[in-house]
């Protein structure tokens, strides 16, 4: 976007921080929504895997089985399609809100952000404000200053730890991860993977902190060919604020040939990326709104006018109305509406069993001493239910043919079964050489889970 302000305002730094950003604690309406939906969405990530359904994990994401257990939907390899459609709904959705509201997922829902600013949390609560943790780590080492950071940096562990154990419980039962985590019981592969996850939580949160959204993200990179110049974005409004410069609360700012904006530096100092809003779009902006509620409470002290800094497109800025019905960002609306509907058709019409038939291919047929012709398959079930079944077998086609089979198969669940049939006919009953034949396998427990599949019979 392009503001009036002054020349040595719009003079690009590269991204380049000596130390640490100290990030102002603030409050505000957007940070209020902000922090609701941090505290939602992590009570949702750390309940889901205790919630049961008919008796099992209702999501329990198995990769040793190659097992996915999603509320009673069973996903095995077979069923890469949905998921090829869920990360596609995803991508669509992410660039539909990216279109209409710029970077909110980053600033609201991203777990990088949330957890980021949980970690600043803590280390406000213990080391103080944001002047007096420049003031500590500045200061030089003594007792007080030991016990605050091993303090800190205590609780930051205690958090990534249980965030690591949390996320494991999506891939281990949770009620066996957690006995095994109290009993000191984990195998190496699990605390390998607990620990792991754990050290890169401590990482991410506590030190790499915005240089994982501005350097590592390519979603900060790639944004730009998602936004236009009606995409909501925090913006600041130049016309309004410019020229900049501190002034008593009771002053005129026109008789001082001033806008707005005091120049109080608060939008910078709360902002977790560290950047200057008011030098127009940038990429490291997450759009968390965090500069809007600061400036909002400086214009409420002085007496002015909100929304010096607010959510508005470029359009609005010149004075423009904002099209809410552009054809980019109604495509991205229609196709992950209709992928969205593609997937949950794809889950209605999904049987609930997957099977195959598979000739032997050593001989075509073969003649048994009484002179029928035989003919030798392996049929493949797998049952994809949360519940063993008994799997009957049937075939269509050949009314003169004989089925060499179990009367009852049972499959566990999420197990894939062989077995061996033979199908015997004799030779003079079928008039071709090759007879296509249908093999009906059919649930005992549950006669609409049926699947039919069909192969060839040969005789000489």
């Amino acid at each position: 976007m392009k503001f009036d302000i002054k020349e040595e305002d719009m003079i690009i730094k590269p991204y380049n921080t000596p130390g640490p950003i100290y990030i102002r604690e603030q409050k505000g309406f957007y940070q209020q929504i902000r922090r609701n939906l941090g505290w939602l969405l992590m009570l949702m990530f750390i309940a889901i895997p205790w919630i049961q359904y008919k008796g099992e994990q209702a999501v329990l994401l198995d990769v040793a089985t190659q097992k996915f257990t999603i509320f009673g939907l069973t996903l095995l390899p077979q069923d890469f399609m949905i998921l090829a459609l869920l990360f596609m709904v995803g991508a669509f959705a992410l660039f539909f809100v990216t279109n209409w509201l710029g970077r909110v997922w980053c600033g609201y829902t991203c777990p990088q952000t949330i957890w980021m600013l949980m970690f600043s949390w803590v280390e406000q609560r213990i080391e103080g404000t944001r002047n007096q943790r420049i003031k500590l780590d500045k200061s030089p080492w003594s007792a007080l200053k030991w016990r605050k950071k091993i303090t800190k940096h205590a609780a930051w562990l205690v958090i990534s730890l249980l965030t690591a154990t949390s996320f494991m419980a999506y891939f281990i039962p949770a009620k066996s991860l957690y006995l095994e985590m109290f009993t000191l019981q984990w195998s190496g592969i699990t605390s390998f993977w607990v620990f792991l996850f754990a050290f890169c939580t401590y990482g991410n949160a506590g030190f790499l902190r915005e240089k994982m959204c501005n350097v590592a993200c390519p979603y900060s990179r790639f944004q730009s060919v998602m936004f236009d110049k009606d995409t909501l974005v925090v913006s600041y409004d130049a016309k309004r604020g410019e020229n900049r410069g501190p002034r008593k609360r009771k002053a005129d700012p026109k008789a001082l040939n001033l806008g707005d904006c005091v120049d109080c530096n608060l939008c910078v100092e709360v902002c977790p990326a560290g950047i200057d809003i008011r030098n127009g779009l940038q990429y490291e902006c997450i759009n968390c709104g965090l500069c809007i509620d600061s400036c909002d409470d400086t214009m409420d002290k002085f007496g002015y006018q909100k929304g010096l800094i607010k959510y508005a497109s470029e359009k609005q800025l010149e004075g423009k109305k904002t099209n809410p019905f552009r054809l980019k960002l109604v495509g991205y609306g229609v196709l992950t509406g209709v992928l969205l509907i593609s997937m949950i058709a794809w889950v209605l019409q999904r049987t609930p069993i997957e099977a195959s038939v598979l000739r032997d291919r050593n001989a075509l047929y073969r003649v048994n001493y009484e002179g029928l012709v035989e003919n030798p398959y392996t049929l493949t079930i797998i049952n994809k239910t949360q519940q063993p079944l008994h799997y009957g077998v049937a075939i269509e086609g050949l009314p003169m043919a004989t089925l060499s089979a179990p009367s009852s198969i049972l499959v566990l669940p999420g197990v894939m079964k062989k077995i061996p049939v033979t199908v015997t006919a004799d030779g003079y009953d079928i008039a071709t050489k090759v007879t296509p034949v249908s093999f009906v396998i059919t649930a005992v427990e549950n006669p609409d889970i049926a699947i039919t599949k069909t192969s060839q019979f040969y005789k000489n």
